[in-house]
């Protein structure tokens, strides 16, 4: 962006806003010195304070926060992009200044040529997204966590990286059910045979999934019970039944001890759940077998994760996999990274509601760093799907 020419050397603040389906407004803004002829570059030129500091070319994207507290951002309908507006204002009064500039910026969620297909199958709910070109491709089923609902942003961006991606509901979306007492392996089995064999445009022998915290603790418990299941990301999972059964035929996995007396509030007033949850190692019955599995993982690891204690759940899964013989996984520990590790210049939540406790808890997070996080968790996740699911190595830049 530039200014007029009148304003050299000029104090200059740069505001972003970025309002939410649901009607929350994000906000982010920052103080800029432009140069002599009035440019501002955000590629060369530092911010001097405000929501964030130093040189940070996107940082008017992922330092936005809500008007309203405790909201997290997610994309409902990828098919209409976000619009993002941003103004560059004289000065830094607290009240604004003279407006020099005004833009609006789409973040766009169909990548050029995806192609997005509803699926209802049998009894499954879900949104397939196909890259351009012909198949076959290699296959990811995309999971979230608690809350439920069908998202699709995440698979509408990773089908234009070459992968077939379909976004699974499990609860909380049209005929299923709105809450869940035991979550059947029998549904998402259906999915995966979906997917793999009565689609006939996903790459063999097997698939991928990716999940993000309930979703994670899915991806271990599919891996770990299911067949055709290839390569898994888990984005701070639990390797222990948590808040509702987990069934596969005869077998039934309760979930971990919950210890309401462990609960601790921030300075803040939140409530931070971290130690809440019983050790699977005491509690060995919630513990998924992931011993079972012959899958290939690849866990991603927010190390101030306070939903749970996603490093120490990622470390126990190595061991019981080594235990018995299995391939080590790959473990990824970002420092100062909290629970919801989105896709690149997603803004971090530290706070939000959460579905089992009723009310807000404290995600974890520092924003810069968690930032930083999600763009090496994106890269980080196309390579290991490319290698495991395509067998290829691929450089991936580091981009959305």
């Amino acid at each position: 962006m530039s200014s007029e020419p009148s304003f050299p050397f000029r104090s200059s603040k740069q505001g972003s806003s970025l309002r939410y389906e649901k009607g929350a407004l994000f906000r982010a803004h920052a103080r800029y010195r432009a140069d002599a002829g009035g440019e501002l570059d955000l590629e060369r030129v530092p911010a001097l304070g405000g929501s964030f500091a130093r040189l940070e070319p996107v940082g008017l994207i992922w330092a936005v926060e809500p008007d309203k507290p405790y909201w997290r951002l997610l994309k409902r309908d990828v098919q209409m992009p976000f619009v993002v507006e941003l103004e560059v204002l004289d000065g830094y009064e607290p009240d604004g200044g003279l407006l020099l500039a005004r833009a609006l910026h789409e973040l766009h969620f169909m990548p050029s040529g995806v192609r997005r297909v509803p699926v209802r199958e049998g009894r499954v709910w879900a949104t397939l997204f196909l890259p351009p070109g012909p198949g076959p491709y290699p296959g990811i089923m995309d999971l979230f966590g608690l809350g439920g609902g069908l998202l699709e942003y995440r698979a509408s961006l990773l089908a234009g990286k070459g992968f077939a991606v379909m976004a699974l509901a499990y609860y909380n979306h049209d005929d299923l059910p709105q809450s869940v007492d035991t979550l059947h392996l029998e549904y998402f089995e259906e999915a995966v045979n979906y997917l793999l064999i009565t689609l006939r445009l996903v790459k063999g022998p097997g698939i991928g999934l990716l999940g993000i915290s309930k979703g994670g603790e899915l991806s271990l418990a599919m891996s770990s019970f299911l067949k055709g299941i290839t390569a898994a990301v888990i984005i701070n999972g639990s390797v222990a039944v948590v808040g509702a059964n987990i069934r596969y035929k005869d077998e039934t996995l309760p979930p971990v001890t919950v210890m309401r007396d462990r609960v601790k509030m921030t300075k803040d007033g939140i409530k931070d759940v971290v130690e809440a949850l019983k050790s699977p190692l005491e509690d060995g019955k919630s513990f998924i077998p992931v011993e079972r599995s012959n899958t290939t993982f690849l866990f991603l690891v927010g190390q101030d994760d306070h939903n749970w204690k996603s490093e120490f759940y990622a470390n126990e899964a190595s061991k019981r996999l080594q235990a018995h013989g299995k391939e080590k996984p790959q473990i990824i520990c970002y420092p100062e990274a909290g629970h919801y590790i989105e896709p690149p210049y997603w803004p971090l939540c530290r706070a939000a509601h959460h579905v089992l406790v009723g009310g807000p808890i404290f995600y974890g997070g520092e924003p810069r760093a968690h930032a930083m996080a999600q763009l090496d968790a994106w890269k980080r996740l196309q390579i290991f799907f490319h290698k495991h699911l395509d067998g290829v190595e691929v450089t991936i830049p580091t981009k959305l």
